[in-house]
């Protein structure tokens, strides 16, 4: 079973900028997704950006994309990685708290929650205007 630790959520002023990280222990073959979600207060959990392990594609729900990266290292480890999301322009409305999620998948990463098993305790990320 895949552990995931996040970590670097703070409080941050609109246009600003943070990094979230994941680390991940466990058997991580390259045929896994890891990456993030994100639910604020009365809304629904949301996928935010996945990255394949074996190929590096990445995967980014619309609101974020051109504001948000995400990265991996130690790619080529199966017993750990380590998976950053690199949040810039933030606006209040990213305010949420962000769960790092992981699952084997064939070849491509679902934003959609039900497809992952493995989910860390969250990180809270704060935006003010």
């Amino acid at each position: 079973r895949v552990q995931l630790v996040e970590s670097g959520g703070d409080s941050v002023q609109a246009g600003g900028s943070l990094r979230i990280s994941c680390a991940a222990s466990g058997y991580i073959s390259n045929s896994y997704c890891t990456g993030w979600f994100r639910q604020a207060p009365g809304k629904e959990r949301e996928g935010v950006a996945m990255i394949y392990k074996g190929s590096g594609n990445t995967y980014y729900a619309d609101s974020v994309k051109g504001r948000f990266t995400i990265s991996q290292d130690n790619a080529k480890d199966i017993t750990k990685s380590t998976v950053s999301l690199q949040m810039n322009s933030l606006k209040p409305e990213d305010t949420a708290m962000y769960y790092c999620a992981a699952g084997a998948s064939h070849d491509s990463c679902s934003l959609t929650s039900g497809t992952y098993r493995s989910w860390g305790q969250g990180t809270q990320v704060s935006v003010s205007s």
